[in-house]
């Protein structure tokens, strides 16, 4: 695309003339990951994103894309992105107002492309949701409000937690960070009991604690297998 041609000519000015032998990926990755720009950096995004490119006007389309290319290409879009996100903020990339709306312009494609959530899981996620609240809503108005603190919730309370956790959730959003919004509003409420003198209930607290630490592993095997199941039955 237009945008691919433009931001792979900023960057393989920025590579003056080098070129990469081997993957290019590690060098991408140790500046993702450290933000310091070495004489591998440039090269190394070049060549990733003509490789992109390529097999882009090759298939098409990600949906066209073999089932054992596509989480590759995937991968690398995400590494790009990643890099461009960092290198734009970067003094020592010494990039122009053009080239950092080039890049920037490139980076929104592969976003595009990539970072989205299907319709279909929008309303599979709100059913979940919706389904969950029917069934388990008494137990949760009771634990949020009478539970978490030795009084009961207090209107000025709620306010205070219910601000505070939109506040943090809109600062995880604007960072990337992924975070619960019950698990924000449940410590928000414990931090009013906490300042309001009221005290906590400690074994709702670890009960709590102990639902974070095994959502984790447990939302994971339980997916894992239902994955194994389906793949094997379809």
């Amino acid at each position: 695309s237009a945008n691919s041609m433009a931001a792979s000519k900023v960057i393989e000015s920025k590579a003056a003339g080098y070129n990469v032998i081997g993957n290019p990926r590690p060098a991408v990755t140790s500046y993702v990951a450290q933000h310091q720009i070495n004489e591998g950096t440039y090269p190394s995004l070049a060549v990733l994103v003509r490789d992109i490119s390529n097999q882009v006007n090759q298939y098409g389309s990600l949906a066209k894309f073999p089932a054992e290319a596509v989480g590759n290409t995937r991968n690398d879009m995400y590494l790009v992105s990643e890099a461009l996100r960092f290198l734009m903020k970067d003094k020592e990339a010494e990039l122009s107002g053009t080239e950092v709306a080039t890049l920037n312009s490139y980076k929104g494609s592969l976003d595009s492309a990539t970072k989205f959530i299907p319709g279909w899981v929008k309303i599979a996620v709100a059913i979940a949701l919706g389904l969950g609240t029917m069934v388990g809503w008494k137990r949760i108005v009771v634990t949020v409000g009478e539970k978490i603190g030795k009084t009961h919730l207090t209107y000025a309370q709620g306010a205070c937690a219910e601000i505070t956790a939109a506040a943090t959730i809109a600062a995880a959003d604007g960072f990337g960070l992924p975070v619960s919004t019950t698990h924000v509003l449940s410590s928000g409420i414990a931090g009013t009991m906490s300042a309001n003198g009221s005290g906590l209930q400690w074994s709702t607290i670890r009960n709590i604690a102990m639902a974070w630490v095994l959502t984790l592993p447990a939302a994971m095997v339980i997916s894992g297998t239902l994955y194994y199941v389906l793949s094997h039955l379809f």
